[in-house]
């Protein structure tokens, strides 16, 4: 390198200097530093968004899934495809929030607002919203059903053994006998036929309600039956995990003289067992805890359908003995968890937040203010 070249090369080296010096001096960042920055806000306020649109079921979901998921990691080793469970459970997390924004955002732009009352009315919903304000509310029933066959996998996730031994002896102690067994005696097609009945309408407490109240547009008692059943609900899938059983269909099998025989109802139940039965979190019965925490909200938000339900939901109760899908102690246990499901919701639906906005009021009157959320 000649002195000309090296001088050159010495006056790049001090415009590079100064430009830098110059550049740290006046703080300015970079294009790519402002990118960053603008990216982080922009999720930022998005999350902030999806979290505005969710009510008390939404904390209830998310909590659930944020348990079940450490859990699944700290007894990792007692699963065959934990980093899969966990993964799923992301997803279920995602479409959750992405069905509440999506049905936030597309409220936001409605037909007509009642300046009154601010309340949306059906009527004046778009096609479009009217979709996404029906999947919004209805989406509850299908994570219940996600959360329970779910099960089929965490319920040796902390124990591998069945604890049905204990619950077997103190039935036996609380009754004399083994009930299930007992109940044989009086076996017969049509009673069976009709006490699976009794069985199937656990599928229908929660719907009944809920299409009362959605019909009614009573979305405060709505979303307060969703609640309460969410939260007995995941109180008895946190003990089925802890506390695995399997129930007497598969622990006391050989213990009858033969199967129980019936009807379209018996025939529909088998079939339904057959493609959806869970081995395990027999205890507390969700079944039962499902119908109470729905019970409840009928006796709070229409004391009518409580008198109409009640019969059928006691009846449910024994049928699920009969049947031989639960110990007596799972029917007090399922009790139990759906009252506390209703009293822990009563308490939930009345945090800020717990309801949007324009869910809040109800012919003119604004309704459990301090569930509203501020969006």
């Amino acid at each position: 390198m000649n002195q000309a070249e090296r001088r050159g090369y010495q006056e790049n080296r001090d415009v590079i200097a100064l430009n830098a010096e110059e550049a740290v001096g006046t703080g300015t960042p970079s294009a790519d530093v402002l990118n960053l920055a603008g990216i982080a806000r922009f999720l930022q306020s998005e999350l902030a968004a999806a979290w505005s649109a969710c009510g008390a079921f939404e904390w209830i979901a998310f909590a659930y899934l944020g348990v079940s998921s450490a859990l699944i990691s700290l007894f990792a080793e007692n699963l065959k495809h934990p980093l899969r469970l966990i993964a799923l459970q992301a997803l279920v997390a995602m479409i959750i929030l992405l069905l509440c924004t999506i049905e936030a955002k597309s409220a936001r732009k409605p037909k007509r607002i009642d300046a009154h009352t601010l309340s949306l009315k059906q009527a004046d919903f778009t096609a479009s919203q009217k979709f996404w304000h029906f999947w919004r509310h209805w989406y509850p029933h299908l994570f219940f059903l996600f959360c329970f066959e779910e099960l089929a996998q965490l319920v040796h996730l902390f124990s591998p053994n069945w604890h049905d031994a204990k619950l077997i002896a103190f039935d036996y102690w609380l009754t004399g006998v083994h009930p299930s067994v007992w109940l044989e005696r009086f076996a017969s097609p049509g009673l069976n036929d009709m006490l699976q009945f009794a069985y199937l309408t656990y599928f229908v407490y929660l719907l009944l309600l809920g299409a009362i109240l959605y019909y009614r547009q009573d979305w405060h008692a709505y979303w307060s039956a969703m609640t309460y059943s969410a939260v007995a609900y995941t109180i008895g899938y946190v003990i089925a995990i802890f506390f695995p059983i399997e129930s007497p269909w598969f622990s006391m099998a050989g213990w009858w003289h033969g199967e129980l025989h019936g009807g379209i109802f018996t025939t529909t139940i088998n079939f339904i067992e057959h493609y959806g039965r869970v081995r395990g979190a027999a205890f507390p019965s969700e079944h039962v805890a499902g119908s109470f925490a729905a019970l409840w909200g009928a006796w709070r938000h229409r004391r009518w359908l409580f008198w109409v339900m009640l019969p059928l939901v006691l009846a449910m109760c024994f049928s699920t003995v009969w049947g031989r899908y639960h110990y007596v102690v799972d029917i007090f246990g399922g009790i139990v968890t759906g009252t506390l499901g209703y009293v822990i919701g009563v308490w939930l639906m009345g945090r800020r937040g717990a309801l949007l906005k324009t869910e809040c009021y109800k012919g003119g009157r604004r309704l459990a203010e301090k569930a509203c959320s501020s969006v």
